[in-house]
């Protein structure tokens, strides 16, 4: 259960802010608790009301710093993905992405930065699909990294280059 004005992960849309615990009657299945939560970083006219009992979209709390910086200090032990066909490897990104773990969006970005690398050193580049799902992890993990570290989200690729052990 979430309090009022925790900051929680809502599947893709990143960090929101609980700002309210509603209870409303419908007509149809009675007496509802809902979360009125805000997204943090994109539009801040964006109010969703999410079922308190919802469970088709992965709603968590933040991690801690120390999870923030474990993980960090994980990165360079963190498997690369090498999944050739481009549509399973699509299926498992879109998953690792609705799931919304920061460890996991790590090796997918750490995967596709050395696939792009090795593309870019025969002079090709990686697929749009590619870049878009490393654009949303990197995204997703640096939001919630910034929230968690009290720093601006520009800030963490910096951060994270700084802590990863060499």
């Amino acid at each position: 259960m979430f309090s009022k004005n925790d900051y929680v992960i809502y599947g893709s849309m990143s960090v929101c802010k609980i700002l309210d615990i509603v209870e409303e009657e419908n007509i149809y299945i009675g007496r509802k608790s809902y979360y009125v939560i805000q997204p943090v970083y994109s539009d801040k006219n964006t109010i969703i009301k999410v079922p308190t009992d919802n469970k088709k979209v992965v709603m968590r709390h933040l991690l801690s710093e120390k999870e923030v910086l474990s993980i960090i200090k994980s990165i360079p032990n963190l498997d690369v993905l090498k999944i050739e066909n481009d549509r399973q490897r699509s299926e498992h990104f879109k998953s690792v992405i609705k799931n919304n773990e920061c460890e996991e969006l790590a090796q997918v970005v750490k995967s596709i930065t050395l696939i792009e690398q090795e593309k870019l050193s025969i002079g090709k580049k990686i697929s749009k699909t590619d870049e878009d799902f490393k654009k949303t992890a990197e995204k997703l993990i640096d939001e919630e990294f910034a929230t968690v570290l009290n720093i601006p989200v520009q800030d963490v690729p910096s951060f994270i280059l700084n802590n990863i052990p060499q």
